[in-house]
């Protein structure tokens, strides 16, 4: 997709009806509130049959009326104040993630660890643990002993694969013969169902009313939202919790991780910030205080930016009245058109002629170079307003609060603890661009600190 670009300029039509377009400062356009912009059917097939029907949840829909009827019920609970009323979870997880590292790797002198792997096994529990306040156990186990992440990856890659010509769906998921793909992740959908009946029915010995998680939340949306919420929309909300809350965020962790490590003088630096801050090593590091450092938020949106949970065009349908590109041209109504994160993230002309490095610097005020303090915050502006990695508008991801203060807790707790270092510098990392950019490959030396 770079590569068309760079050959083709700032639009290229990728399908017979598909334009992905190279214009980040229109993401507000195109990802607005106003409902215009509608859904194409590519997000159809992210979709389940219940009883036989066709189900749509708060991903896959494209009617933005029902969007918004889903939506309101529960959308409280993903603010950053709800966010942080699970940050006991949350410490539960991470102190069991030093343990294992602690165990397997850092004490015992063990070679590699595939970090890589192990924020996964982090970031499934963690979704689990904040969801059924009971994770699934996988730093336990130290391996996908289900195949439900392996799982996960390969629906995925059926979704973007058939979303690319959307009624194939029809004779392969939702065939009503037969169902031929994809992959079923049968061990999520039973424990979210298992959790949910055991929770209505008061037999869930792991719920501590005192802390809240999502699935009460979902529950107790039916008393609020009664004419709205069944128990087909709370199964719904799980499944998009879990199906969406981990890999993502793995992604995000994953890329600070390599990006940081390929580069000393930024490890060197985060490390200082984080060591810094006086907080006990043995602990789990505060959001609030990991917030605090803004070298560390340099980094996470440095990660954001240059790798991008979704690698994908965002696509939307044209108004009927049709749309007028910057360069002149008329797109009729009906058309679809996206923004790849990945493509608008590079764009030379928002973030400057080193856009595809890796330089957190430039995410803060440039002193050197004589920048106030107001045109900086006009440059975050306009960057914020460019910025993807989460989507924007009335779709943009419910789970970012959650995501994120999951990645600054977890990257400042591991290098507070450790020193970290790739176990071979030289080795590119692997990707695969389904849905999600996933990658393999961050395989790291771990040493505790005194």
């Amino acid at each position: 997709m770079k590569r068309l670009h760079d050959k083709y300029g700032p639009v290229v039509r990728i399908g017979p009806n598909l334009l992905d377009l190279d214009y980040p400062e229109l993401s507000k356009v195109l990802y607005g509130t106003d409902g215009k912009w509608r859904k194409t059917e590519f997000y159809h097939n992210n979709s389940a049959l219940v009883n036989g029907k066709i189900t749509y949840h708060m991903f896959s829909t494209t009617d933005q009326t029902e969007h918004a009827q889903m939506k309101r019920p529960i959308v409280k609970h993903y603010s950053l104040g709800s966010v942080l009323a699970l940050e006991s979870h949350m410490d539960n997880v991470l102190g069991e993630l030093m343990q294992q590292l602690d165990n397997r790797f850092a004490k015992c002198g063990q070679g590699t660890c595939d970090f890589g792997e192990w924020v996964a096994f982090y970031a499934w529990d963690l979704i689990t643990s904040v969801t059924f306040s009971k994770s699934f156990g996988y730093m336990t186990q130290g391996h996908d002993f289900d195949s439900s992440i392996a799982t996960a990856d390969k629906s995925l890659d059926y979704f973007v694969s058939v979303g690319q010509i959307p009624w194939l769906d029809f004779l392969l998921d939702k065939n009503p013969i037969l169902r031929i793909g994809p992959p079923n992740l049968s061990n999520v959908t039973n424990i979210a169902m298992t959790s949910l009946i055991a929770r209505m029915q008061g037999q869930d010995k792991n719920f501590n009313p005192k802390v809240p998680d999502y699935l009460q939340h979902f529950i107790d949306s039916k008393n609020t939202h009664p004419d709205t919420v069944h128990d087909g929309m709370v199964f719904g909300y799980l499944l998009v919790n879990l199906i969406a809350g981990a890999d993502t965020t793995a992604i995000t962790i994953r890329a600070i991780f390599y990006y940081v490590l390929k580069n000393p003088a930024v490890y060197a630096r985060l490390v200082g910030e984080i060591r810094s801050a006086g907080i006990e090593n043995s602990n789990a590091f505060p959001y609030s205080q990991a917030r605090q450092l803004p070298y560390l938020e340099a980094v996470v949106r440095e990660a954001l930016r240059v790798h991008p949970a979704v690698a994908m065009p965002l696509e939307r349908y044209v108004p009927a009245e049709g749309f007028t590109l910057p360069n002149g041209n008329f797109v009729p109504g009906g058309v679809a058109v996206g923004i790849n994160p990945y493509i608008g993230n590079r764009n030379k002309t928002v973030w400057g002629s080193d856009a595809d490095e890796f330089r957190p610097e430039r995410w803060l005020r440039d002193v050197k170079g004589g920048e106030t303090d107001e045109e900086y915050k006009k440059r975050m502006q306009k960057w914020n307003a460019c910025d993807l990695s989460f989507g924007a508008g009335s779709r943009i991801c419910l789970g970012r609060n959650l995501a994120l203060v999951e990645t600054y807790k977890l990257v400042a707790t591991v290098l507070n603890r450790y020193e970290v270092t790739l176990a071979d510098r030289e080795r590119e990392w692997e990707t695969v661009n389904s849905w999600f950019w996933r990658q393999k490959g961050v395989e790291v030396r771990l040493r505790g600190r005194v």
